[in-house]
């Protein structure tokens, strides 16, 4: 993962100092991109020596709904040129981390063993943004081997509050 990340580092810090530079946000664009990259056939494919960047290039861009600004093409052809279609959706994560850092917010994920309605979501949102003291972006995510409460998982801040990880400690306590 450390190797991953350190790959994308560059791209992501060098597109989100464009963009303030140029008053842009990459990020629909880059949110797109990822996701196809994500894509093992894909990845299969750009891998092949046989498949030229030019060739790549068009499978990609020819995915993409809807049409990719200049900057986004010339970003596509630097990542394909360099062999680093993999590394796309950890840019993305990185430049989403660098966008919330400036505006003030963080990403959390809700790992739930029940899913969450919008107002008790709301609810939980003004919570851990107190807890956190940030705004925080949820998405919410089932994980029914928690059996009950929820885990939140914010950067690398985690509040484990589910029955698991109670049962666990005790199981802890009782054997020590």
């Amino acid at each position: 993962m450390a190797e991953l990340a350190t790959l994308a580092r560059p791209y992501a810090e060098a597109l989100f100092k464009s963009g303030q530079a140029h008053g842009t946000d990459a990020s629909p664009w880059l949110e797109q991109l990822a996701a196809i990259a994500g894509n093992v056939p894909l990845l299969q494919f750009a891998d092949n020596p046989k498949a030229t960047s030019l060739q790549v290039f068009d499978l990609v861009s020819g995915v993409v709904t809807g049409e990719l600004p200049e900057s986004a093409r010339n970003f596509l052809r630097t990542v394909i040129d360099n062999g680093r279609l993999g590394v796309l959706p950890e840019i993305a994560n990185q430049y989403r981390a660098l966008r919330n850092a400036v505006a003030g917010f963080a990403d959390a994920v809700v790992y739930s063993a029940f899913p969450i309605d919008g107002a008790a979501l709301a609810d939980l949102g003004t919570t851990l943004e107190k807890r956190f003291s940030r705004k925080l972006n949820l998405t919410v995510e089932l994980e029914p081997d928690l059996i009950g409460g929820i885990r939140v998982v914010v950067g690398d801040e985690v509040l484990d509050t589910s029955v698991k990880a109670r049962l666990q400690h005790m199981r802890a306590a009782l054997t020590a």
